[in-house]
């Protein structure tokens, strides 16, 4: 059960002072640090304008870590050194991994938790996570003028204890107080303002890049409980791209491909489903290195064909969490919809249908879970 009012102890500060507490969204894309400034929650953004950022870390020999954009720019051609979704290895021995083969990484078969070999030394997924945290950290203090007195930082329901120490090891390396963890669907019912809402369930219906989440909620006096989770921990935006790209390579009769030009249309396939948030069709182009020409026309129509099953994927999970917390889904009160992905229009429909309810998509996605920390913190 998440509390929603907090006082934490020994947390008085001199006169003047300000006091800076944070909430962070530590995601296995992108992660993101906010703060309720004036009595708005509003994400940080770097001097660029940007607001997220990838949680990417690449080593490089000198032992340094590069964090963010620059990282996720090298990570095909480099790819044992950068590491891309850590979340997953947090709190997990090499056993837990299922198929270490199907990454691009040596691993170290440590004590406790697995370990990653870089050309920096071996790396836990803790240290790994660090950086990403130190990285917000400083965004943080840059933006806001002083330093932090703590975080809440944000978690999947569904972590269990050993994934919750693993986070809390993590913001202690980058320095970090943490003031509480916090689950990523209580968070993002919180940036609804669920919490001042009359009593009631909701559904938390998150698809990130990588990953699916389903949550249901209960809230009582205050206090949000949650009844139970499920989703696909192989499952999110990555896929639909995946779609996409097979679309590409079957309608423009392309030979074997090799990695780059893989990446390029991977890329293409990326924005054309991007594009088709807002408009009716898409054109994807591009020159291989073969110099073979891409031009075909992706419809929205053909689009929400061939991810079909993949969104039908996601409403299994929602089934089983209904079905665990004894409810059916007219007796949720309203959804919530969290993650970049949720904003395709065929997700957003047929989360509508199954529930019998336009779900809430006022707050970006992306920013949501965020907010609702930044706003716990406060």
């Amino acid at each position: 059960m998440a509390l929603l009012q907090i006082s934490e102890p020994g947390m008085s500060t001199a006169p003047h002072q300000h006091r800076l507490a944070v909430g962070i969204d530590l995601g296995t894309t992108n992660s993101l640090v906010a703060s309720v400034q004036s009595g708005m929650a509003r994400v940080l953004d770097d001097e660029r304008g940007r607001s997220l950022v990838p949680s990417v870390v690449r080593y490089v020999a000198e032992g340094q870590a590069v964090v963010g954009f620059d990282a996720q720019a090298r990570q095909s051609e480099d790819p044992h050194n950068t590491i891309v979704s850590v979340k997953r290895f947090m709190g997990r021995g090499i056993a837990d991994l299922g198929d270490p083969g199907r990454y691009p990484y040596q691993f170290v078969d440590a004590p406790g938790m697995v370990q990653l070999h870089t050309v920096a030394g071996d790396k836990s997924p803790v240290e790994v996570s660090a950086e990403i945290l130190k990285a917000l950290k400083q965004r943080a203090e840059l933006a806001l003028g002083g330093d932090l007195v703590g975080a809440v930082i944000t978690v999947p329901a569904y972590f269990d204890d050993a994934q919750r120490q693993a986070t809390k090891d993590a913001a202690k390396l980058a320095g970090l107080n943490v003031l509480r963890l916090l689950n990523e669907p209580t968070a993002a019912a919180i940036a609804y303002g669920l919490d001042n809402a009359s009593e009631g369930v909701y559904a938390v219906y998150d698809l990130g890049g990588g990953t699916f989440d389903i949550s249901i909620l209960r809230l009582t006096k205050g206090v949000f409980e949650v009844l139970s989770t499920n989703g696909d921990s192989a499952l999110g935006g990555d896929d639909f791209d995946q779609r996409v790209f097979c679309w590409i390579v079957e309608h423009a009769h392309l030979t074997p491909l090799n990695a780059k030009d893989t990446r390029l249309l991977l890329t293409r396939a990326r924005e054309a489903k991007e594009q088709l948030t807002d408009h009716d069709e898409a054109r994807v182009t591009a020159l291989l290195s073969t110099g073979e020409l891409v031009d075909l026309n992706l419809t929205t129509t053909i689009f929400n064909e061939i991810t079909d099953t993949l969104v039908n994927k996601t409403l299994a999970p929602t089934r089983k969490a209904l079905r665990d917390a004894g409810l059916a889904a007219d007796e949720v009160k309203g959804v919530v919809m969290v993650g970049g992905s949720t904003r395709m229009p065929n997700v957003r429909h047929a989360v509508g249908e199954f529930f019998g309810q336009t779900p809430l998509t006022n707050l970006d996605p992306d920013k949501v879970v965020a907010l609702g920390a930044a706003m716990q913190a406060d």
